[in-house]
């Protein structure tokens, strides 16, 4: 089931709330979010029922992990690998199975059927929430709740397929002290948040994936691409992410406020950031700061006096980063692109900038980061490191079509080209709903009312076909 869709917005969302909503003044807590973890799991079977037993093994194997981890702290350590290796072992074969043989058949000249693995939706953020948790409770920092809350904890809706990658301590404590009121202040707020979302989704960045898939398709069939087509395609898909992603975020909050509940952020519009490091502390927020926690920090995060060290460790934080993106050479090697660019942001910052005492300008600074991004971003969306490597053959123009568009015209381009003054100058639609914006604040009035409904009627009349969120990939 997807946020954009009618049987989602029309029969389940409504169903859902009501009933919450109604158990919760009429019966009391422990009722209403069982009803709301009976619902969540209905949302994520929706697609594949099959795979339900999968999140119950993932459930139960790590809510009892966490028992042993804090009931024999001296085997903590002991438990908490069993655990890292459980998830693990279950994410590695569902995800990397059919790339490790194919890569393996390739290299050795090796003749033999692969299996076929169907990828479990969300398995990648459950997986990684619930390893985070097991090592707070082997840090001190957490103790296993009771059944009910540890599977809203993992399960609720909102955040189960695509994030925000959710701590204990961010949501526990609200499951635990909900309110018999309905919140109406936060259900106003959610449907303003989730109404932005899905304007961004269907209105924008659907749009833009027709014209970046123009580029990328012809590259992946091995097509000659003209060179004004392949800048084209790099910026619509370097938008379209941007869109996809921050939409889905925003419905993720919106989404969790009409139940009482504020998840963390997780997209503060990164497109504005001047360095590769914060572009990521902008992107995908929860991914970073558990990328940090939980690898990056243990490897010995960063050294001044020990640069080699401190790339090193970006390195590999930001290759398997790229590897939990997808199971594949071109996600591999964004990882460390990425990686190798945070670390030469790093070594000018520590290094080099103070022997020269020379200041990057700023649009000079936000020039390279979004242009080395949107680069980088072609490996993301190609299908293989061919079509990759053709796409960047084109945006150099060489061996590939000279001359001016022909698939992506002059009404197209100039929308691809409005898109850097809306993530540049634009409001944040969390800041905005949330009153964090110096300037623009949004309260429960009339008028954000009405520009609200009309919002989500417009998108309404829009969804001709439902299409994927691209981190539902993930």
């Amino acid at each position: 089931m997807l946020f954009n869709s009618y049987e989602f917005l029309v029969l389940y969302l409504p169903l859902t709330v009501l009933l919450f909503y109604a158990l919760l003044r009429v019966v009391g807590r422990q009722l209403a979010l069982a009803w709301l973890v009976l619902a969540s799991l209905a949302f994520y079977g929706w697609w594949e029922p099959h795979h339900l037993w999968l999140i119950g093994l993932s459930l139960l194997g790590n809510y009892g992990c966490s028992h042993l981890i804090v009931r024999w702290p001296r085997g903590g350590r002991y438990w908490l690998a069993i655990g890292i290796g459980f998830n693990l072992a279950l994410l590695g074969y569902y995800k990397y199975t059919h790339f490790l043989l194919a890569s393996l058949a390739q290299v050795f000249d090796l003749q033999f059927s692969l299996p076929e693995v169907l990828l479990p939706l969300a398995i990648s953020f459950f997986t990684f929430q619930q390893i985070g948790f097991l090592v707070d409770c082997q840090r001190g920092q957490a103790r296993p709740p009771n059944v009910l809350h540890y599977l809203l904890f993992v399960t609720f809706f909102p955040q189960l397929i695509a994030g925000p990658i959710v701590q204990h301590r961010q949501v526990m404590t609200q499951f635990q002290n909900l309110s018999r009121k309905v919140p109406w202040e936060s259900v106003a707020q959610g449907l303003t948040l989730f109404s932005l979302g899905l304007f961004k989704k269907v209105l924008i960045a659907d749009k833009l994936a027709e014209w970046s898939a123009l580029a990328f398709d012809l590259a992946a069939a091995g097509q000659p691409i003209a060179m004004a087509d392949a800048w084209g395609g790099t910026l619509a898909y370097t938008f379209q992410l941007y869109f996809d992603f921050s939409g889905y975020s925003d419905m993720a909050l919106g989404l969790a406020a009409l139940f009482g509940i504020r998840l963390p952020r997780n997209f503060d519009s990164p497109y504005q950031a001047k360095s590769i490091g914060e572009l990521w502390n902008r992107w995908h927020i929860t991914l970073s700061h558990f990328l940090r926690d939980y690898l990056f920090l243990p490897l010995g995060g960063s050294h001044r006096r020990r640069p080699v060290m401190t790339s090193r460790n970006l390195l590999i934080t930001m290759t398997l980063c790229g590897c939990w993106h997808g199971a594949g050479w071109t996600f591999l090697l964004f990882g460390a692109l990425q990686g190798l660019l945070m670390s030469l942001h790093h070594y000018w910052r520590l290094h080099l900038r103070s022997r020269f005492a020379w200041r990057m300008p700023g649009f000079l600074a936000w020039a390279l980061t979004f242009g080395s991004f949107a680069m980088t971003l072609v490996l993301f969306r190609a299908s293989t490191l061919m079509a990759a490597g053709r796409m960047y053959q084109a945006l150099v123009g060489w061996d590939t079509v000279l001359g001016g568009a022909t698939l992506i015209g002059a009404s197209q381009w100039l929308r691809i080209l409005l898109m850097f003054p809306l993530v540049l100058y634009v409001p944040n639609a969390v800041r905005f709903v949330y009153g964090e914006h110096p300037v623009w604040h949004w309260r429960p009035r009339p008028a954000y009312a009405v520009l609200t409904v009309a919002m989500m009627t417009w998108c309404l009349l829009r969804l001709n076909e439902n299409s994927e969120f691209l981190y539902f990939h993930f």
